[in-house]
């Protein structure tokens, strides 16, 4: 009996979609354990137990815990791609796009699987390793959006002049993740934030 490529089709979906399901889930439990216990301690076994698989089933998807760290790290910068760069953009002049930045990140680490990035930054500072790597890419990547955003704020008057746009936006992304290590989910996280970019920026507090 011949099958049509359309008869086959949703069969693949569905396979498609339990392996979708399963990476995310072990992507999702993998953040949490490198947030809690960092890259050298994290077992695998208990990633994949806590995900709800077994560890055949991490094995499947991921080589090893440097392949699985990796797509850890792609994983939540896409998040925070989404959840707080995103819908910044539409925030206004380019200060309000630094202030509301700078909230969302630290809404964003009250999550403990966002704060994977911190963790791993810190563990692999001065080590040369491809997981390290990959997170000071990240980093500059940021510290240079931040500082095109200061640059354009500068243009247009909403910024005043002061140290140099990459130099600013470097200390704005290294600031914001301070107080979203030691204070993130404390009350008022958010409005620090935005007093701490306003500060650092040379922008007066927002009145009423």
């Amino acid at each position: 009996m011949h099958v049509s490529i359309s008869d086959s089709e949703p069969g693949r979906r569905t396979q498609a979609e339990r392996r979708a399901r399963t990476r995310a889930a072990l992507l999702e439990a993998a953040a949490r354990g490198f947030s809690r216990y960092g890259y050298g301690n994290l077992v695998l076994e208990k990633v994949a137990s806590e995900a709800g698989y077994t560890r055949g089933a991490l094995y499947h998807l991921f080589a090893g815990k440097e392949e699985l760290a990796l797509a850890v790290v792609d994983w939540v910068a896409e998040r925070w791609e989404q959840e707080v760069w995103r819908p910044a953009q539409d925030a206004g002049a380019p200060v309000d796009v630094l202030i509301a930045l700078g909230r969302g990140h630290v809404v964003f680490c009250r999550r403990d699987v966002a704060r994977v990035m911190m963790a791993l930054r810190v563990e692999f500072d001065g080590r040369d390793h491809p997981v390290g790597a990959r997170v000071a890419e990240i980093g500059r990547d940021l510290a240079k959006r931040f500082g095109a955003i200061v640059a354009a704020g500068r243009r247009d008057g909403s910024i005043p002049p002061g140290p140099p746009a990459k130099l600013l936006g470097a200390a704005i992304t290294a600031a914001v993740e301070g107080l979203a290590i030691h204070l993130g989910g404390v009350p008022h996280d958010a409005a620090m934030a935005e007093r701490m970019v306003r500060g650092l920026l040379g922008v007066p507090p927002k009145r009423g």
